[in-house]
């Protein structure tokens, strides 16, 4: 049976923590800026983790 292939879309879209979690960028932040404060600009340069509703679906994904 050959070996499972990697979703590849998923993974350039997430890294996986030392501790197992799962980095991604944060949404919104792609084009419409200028209606955005830049408080709200500066807080979504910041990587955050997958939610853990959707850590299971994401290392699926991955492997």
């Amino acid at each position: 049976m050959p070996k499972m292939k990697s979703n590849r879309g998923a993974a350039k879209t997430f890294r996986k923590t030392a501790s197992g979690k799962f980095k991604r960028k944060s949404a919104y932040k792609s084009h419409i800026l200028t209606s955005k404060s830049t408080k709200r600009k500066r807080k979504l340069r910041r990587d955050t983790l997958v939610s853990e509703s959707e850590n299971k679906r994401v290392r699926i994904m991955m492997q």
